[in-house]
């Protein structure tokens, strides 16, 4: 029966499924959230209250917690999880729990980007359009990716992600319609994809650049006025000294 007692009064402290996050004394954690780039080590501190508490407890995904009274420090030595939430909490008189959420980012920079010209190699044509591709291989989380599209030091779009994965890494291809023209020929079109973690994360942030591919377009020269109006005197001027040599040479022999 003691046994029976003890476990159950253990299960009750350490249950955090009906936590108040409005309690007026929540626990504080130090920093208030983390951005961490997966296989790192990180910590975080919990002052689980400034006065006595029942119970004090930090329920975490992985990691160690060791306890100071009411401070309560959480130790990775290597991130391995994608969805990290610890929470900091303690008992109240009236028996029930008021708890705090460590946000934590858990990140990873794409590991190759590239760019390519969908379904067409060789030379465009002026005028029609093509679709260029960027693909961002292993990607976490995907939702704080900014993917940008460049012709040379242009910027030609910034597609949004369309992923609803909210925290393993993913590959996704971004896509961009270009109607070619005659200043693409020779064009350097590339992409880039950064992950912006906010002032928390990485400083500058993760950047991942693709090669560049060198864009060749057939075009045809337009004729101007004074093109024509020249070409047009040039034949009549020939024309006329072609006549008039012919009227010559027909004189002579008759």
């Amino acid at each position: 029966m003691f046994v029976c007692v003890f476990l159950l009064a253990v299960l009750h402290v350490h249950h955090v499924s009906s936590c108040d996050y409005n309690c007026t004394d929540k626990p504080v954690f130090t920093p208030s959230s983390l951005v961490v780039k997966y296989g790192d080590p990180t910590s975080a501190t919990c002052v689980a209250c400034n006065k006595s508490c029942q119970y004090t407890g930090l329920v975490k995904p992985q990691g160690v917690v060791t306890k100071n009274g009411t401070t309560l420090v959480w130790t990775v030595d290597r991130i391995t999880e994608w969805d990290l939430t610890p929470t900091c909490f303690y008992n109240t008189d009236d028996d029930k729990q008021c708890c705090t959420d460590l946000n934590v980012t858990v990140y990873q920079p794409p590991e190759h980007v590239s760019i390519s010209f969908v379904h067409h190699t060789g030379p465009m044509v002026e005028g029609h359009q093509y679709q260029l591709q960027c693909t961002v291989e292993n990607v976490a989380p995907v939702k704080h990716l900014v993917v940008t599209f460049y012709r040379g030091e242009t910027v030609l779009d910034q597609p949004q992600s369309k992923s609803s994965e909210p925290y393993k890494p993913v590959t996704e291809t971004f896509t961009l319609n270009i109607n070619a023209s005659k200043e693409d020929n020779g064009a350097q079109f590339w992409c880039e994809a950064k992950l912006e973690l906010g002032p928390e994360g990485p400083q500058p942030p993760p950047v991942v650049k693709s090669e560049n591919i060198a864009a060749t377009v057939n075009y045809t020269e337009p004729t101007s006025a004074a093109t024509t109006m020249m070409t047009s005197t040039n034949s009549l001027t020939s024309l006329y000294r072609s006549t008039v040599c012919f009227m010559l040479l027909f004189s002579a022999i008759f």
